[in-house]
């Protein structure tokens, strides 16, 4: 395995991870971002869930590469679906987007080169 795909899946891990733990514990972020975007915040650990599968996926994808592949692109649409739910409201607030895109994104690009 190359260093660049363990370390850059291990960094996206812990990003997405990290944020579903935020979602899936109730925290207050989560739920002012829901509110802010207009969704109900009965999709808080919806959302928390999909991050957390996607999360479980790519650190099983070190093992089936496979299921780490679809779990990027997984995480990819996720947060392609957050840019569209920021666009509609009139959010132009988009640094933590772009930071969790850019790496699922380079996530999936080395994850297709390493298999």
């Amino acid at each position: 395995m190359s260093t660049v795909y363990i370390v850059l899946t291990a960094v996206a891990a812990l990003f997405n991870g990290s944020a579903a733990t935020f979602y899936l514990i109730g925290h207050e972020y989560p739920k002012a971002q829901a509110d802010m975007k207009r969704i109900p915040r009965t999709y808080v650990p919806v959302l928390g869930s999909l991050l957390a599968a996607g999360t479980a996926g790519l650190l099983t994808g070190f093992a089936v590469p496979v299921i780490g592949l679809l779990a990027a692109a997984g995480l990819v649409l996720y947060f392609s679906g957050a840019l569209i739910a920021h666009l509609r409201v009139g959010s132009r607030n988009l640094i933590g987007w772009a930071v969790f895109f850019v790496t699922n994104v380079a996530t999936l690009v080395v994850t297709v080169l390493h298999l």
